[in-house]
């Protein structure tokens, strides 16, 4: 298979074969896991910067077949599918509503996105801001999907110390009728989130959402953290009650993190000894490696820590590749390996978003699927990826 450096040069190595994983035959076991799922628009829309999204329903909705016919849950309407980053809010109403009725058919879990992204204006007051919430919340649990609280980018421009942040917390979880998770996305996923929960001081700032969960005892089912800041996210989880989750969000650190103390040789941050041992996951990455994490996930349940590291451990360069910086451009990579594992027929995303990652940057990807078993026909992959270097002239 042909591979194309950042100088213009290119390199051939060893096609490797196919990983014969087997879907679960029952509900796994020892970890929760959700896939953030992508959306895929029909190539021959106007997938152009600031166009509304044409949603090509059969592939998308078919992506997320596959995810539940691997055990997995799907998390949906979140910043995978390109929410705040070409998703317009029609579209993501009909994804949640679609997306919910796939989950009743297939019989598995989903998750949804609950922002304040369907208010035009730039700034609102906290009492709007409320309001945009509850709205979105209202009608995600109508549909019968799992709420995730997400960071609004309104409440960063709005609020003015960490008590604005619990306060509209507070009134929003209030107006609820089923626990949610609480999502912490970091400034490297969306640069407007920066001091997110009214510090820039990590630490300051996990002391607010620890004082929001405790302020709403029975309404929090978790807490997604998408830091990149393994060490963050096991001071977070430590601090949780016992029924509240820690859903991973790090991309780069995910390995240690769901393994925890089930899998020792796994690189993970110290814990406090007797404080919770691993992370559940929620996690772009997973919706790029459906297949390998079903099978790392099935090895914990069959007591083998040593087959779920030799499985995931891999992936993690895959995974570092596929949301190195500038970070938020991380849904490139994954609607290139769905392309490339045949999940769509055409390279193409919402607003041009394909076009965000270099050759080069894809070429890594491609090189790092095949060396962890990520690329579910080794055979198409390498066809298609060949395909694409040959549109864009490049001599093999």
């Amino acid at each position: 298979m042909s591979l194309l450096d950042p100088t213009g040069s290119v390199t051939r190595v060893a096609l490797e074969e196919g990983a014969s994983f087997t879907r679960p035959s029952t509900p796994l076991r020892s970890r929760v896991a959700y896939a953030a799922a992508h959306v895929v628009p029909h190539a021959w829309a106007d997938n152009t910067p600031g166009r509304a999204a044409e949603i090509d329903w059969d592939a998308t909705l078919g992506f997320r077949r596959n995810v539940y016919r691997w055990g997995l849950g799907v998390a949906d309407a979140m910043d995978t599918a390109q929410r705040n980053m070409g998703l317009d809010p029609a579209a993501v109403r009909e994804l949640i509503r679609r997306s919910a009725e796939v989950a009743r058919e297939e019989g598995g879990s989903v998750v949804v996105g609950v922002n304040t992204d369907h208010v035009e204006d730039h700034l609102i007051s906290l009492e709007e801001i409320i309001g945009a919430y509850t709205d979105q919340l209202h009608f995600t649990e109508e549909q019968g999907a799992g709420p995730v609280l997400m960071a609004s980018r309104h409440l960063a421009r709005a609020a003015g110390s960490p008590a604005d942040y619990e306060r509209v917390y507070n009134a929003v979880l209030a107006s609820g009728t089923a626990p949610v998770v609480l999502h912490w996305l970091g400034a490297a996923f969306d640069p407007e989130l920066a001091g997110y929960f009214g510090s820039r001081d990590g630490q300051e700032a996990a002391e607010v959402l620890i004082r929001i969960i405790e302020a709403n005892p029975g309404r929090i089912a978790g807490v997604k953290m998408s830091l990149l800041d393994a060490a963050s996210e096991v001071w977070v989880r430590e601090r949780l009650p016992a029924d509240v989750r820690m859903f991973t969000g790090d991309d780069f650190n995910y390995v240690g993190l769901i393994g925890g103390a089930d899998v020792p040789d796994a690189p993970q941050p110290e814990r406090t000894a007797g404080a919770r041992a691993h992370s559940d996951a929620l996690l772009g990455a997973f919706a790029a490696i459906t297949p390998v994490a079903s099978a790392a996930i099935q090895a914990l349940d069959a007591g083998d820590p040593a087959r779920y590291l030799a499985l995931l451990g891999p992936t993690e360069a895959l995974s570092r590749q596929v949301f190195a910086a500038p970070t938020y451009f991380y849904k490139t990579g994954v609607a290139f390996l769905a392309w490339l594992n045949g999940h769509q027929t055409a390279f193409q995303m919402v607003g041009g978003l394909h076009s965000a990652r270099s050759l080069p940057h894809l070429s890594e990807i491609v090189r790092l699927a095949n060396a962890s078993r990520a690329l579910e026909n080794p055979e198409l992959a390498a066809a298609r990826w060949h395909a694409l270097l040959d549109l864009n002239g490049v001599t093999r």
